[in-house]
């Protein structure tokens, strides 16, 4: 269903259960960014009714996934560490088109929001069905449905509002993409490293 083209070696799951708190840090980070993002893109595009409508759903969706990873740090006696960078989310960054009408910039937006929700519910599939803390497989298996949720709405918004672009074929561009970059990840104990 995602598109993606290399899956996460289930081996990764071994790095991540080797620093719980580093790991839940930094998907705690990546929840309050992908708000953040919602937000934006909801103050960049006011005058689209259902956008804003579905993108307030999402981004109080992630301040909740904010909350509850905040809550599970709390509950397992560990303390959430300083904001993180996320070199893979900044790689994707930089492949956005800068050119174009706003519209046109909107779609890949919406299309880079996409992937990452793509690839966080990737990640989290892999977590739920490989980590041993049967709390944390549930707990990511639950925000792994969310997460496909949140990339069927940015993909579908992407079609819905492109004047001139296809999307399927810039969609398959940014597949390519995240291929050629993804294989320097899943060597850390982030939700994207």
């Amino acid at each position: 269903m995602l598109g993606l083209k290399l899956a996460t070696d289930p081996r990764w799951v071994n790095i991540v259960e080797s620093n719980i708190e580093e790991i839940l840090t930094d998907h705690a980070w990546c929840e309050q960014k992908a708000a953040s993002n919602a937000i934006s893109l909801i103050t960049y595009n006011s005058e689209l009714e259902e956008l804003v409508t579905e993108l307030l759903i999402i981004a109080r969706e992630e301040l909740e996934h904010l909350q509850m990873v905040h809550d599970l740090i709390k509950r397992k006696g560990l303390t959430l560490g300083r904001e993180r960078k996320d070199h893979y989310v900044n790689e994707l960054f930089k492949f956005m088109k800068k050119d174009g009408s706003r519209k046109d910039a909107l779609v890949d937006r919406l299309l880079f929001s996409a992937m990452i929700e793509a690839r966080s519910c990737e990640r989290f599939k892999v977590l739920s069905e490989n980590i041993k803390d049967q709390e944390l497989a549930k707990f990511y298996r639950d925000l792994m449905i969310s997460e496909a949720g949140h990339y069927t709405t940015f993909l579908g918004f992407a079609r819905k509002y492109t004047d001139n672009i296809d999307v399927d074929k810039r969609w398959a561009e940014w597949i390519e993409f995240e291929t050629s970059i993804i294989t320097n990840y899943g060597k850390q104990e982030t939700i994207h490293g």
